[in-house]
């Protein structure tokens, strides 16, 4: 069954990429500081997609990215503002939304909180609306994230040796964490293991 849902995704996103997984808009930070694997980082308000789904560490990003994906591959109504003049109206129909990166995945009490990046084309009023009742569109304050990059699987034992490793180097930085470990994953399911670009992020306090 898991090799199912892997061999589904596979298609779905290779379907949806068209051959070109790695032209996709990513999320806007600034770097403030690097220490070879690791980083702080400042981001911008960000506008994501997103869905809670309880149940294992891994099943649930197979599930929640479903659910994100379908969204975006039209899964929506499409939302129209029409003269000021006129009132504003929301029309039927579809919108096929561009991939961006990161796929995000953290914890949120006893659920994962699974996201989408948004492209910055969009705003809080003209993103459509999902027809999913599970996906809620929400804006990410700009916010201090301290940041750990790894290449390979995406087994819970990789995420929890450099979530490790972090909390260590946080440490030593004296960053104050403010928030849960977000786990941040940049290529679809297809991409070889050793090419793949992951990494965790916890919110700090401002230095």
């Amino acid at each position: 069954m898991k090799r199912q849902s892997l061999f589904f995704l596979t298609l779905m996103v290779f379907g949806f990429f068209g051959g070109n997984a790695l032209a996709v808009e990513e999320a806007k930070y600034t770097v403030l500081k690097e220490d070879g694997a690791f980083q702080l980082r400042r981001y911008d308000p960000q506008i994501v997609a997103e869905t809670l789904v309880a149940g294992d560490f891994k099943e649930v990003g197979n599930e929640g990215f479903r659910r994100l994906f379908r969204y975006i591959s039209g899964n929506n109504r499409a939302q129209k503002a029409i003269a000021m003049t006129a009132p504003v109206t929301q029309e039927g129909g579809s919108e096929k939304i561009p991939m961006t990166a990161p796929v995000s995945q953290e914890k949120s009490g006893g659920e994962w909180r699974i996201t989408f990046l948004m492209p910055s084309s969009y705003t809080l009023e003209t993103i459509p609306e999902p027809l999913d009742p599970m996906v809620q569109i929400k804006e990410t304050p700009g916010r201090y994230l301290a940041a750990i990059t790894y290449s390979g699987t995406w087994s819970q034992s990789r995420y929890e040796k450099h979530k490790a490793l972090l909390g260590e180097w946080m440490a030593a930085q004296k960053l104050k964490p403010l928030g849960d470990p977000v786990w941040a994953r940049y290529n679809p399911p297809f991409t070889p293991w050793f090419l793949r670009r992951n990494e965790i992020l916890i919110p700090v306090e401002a230095p």
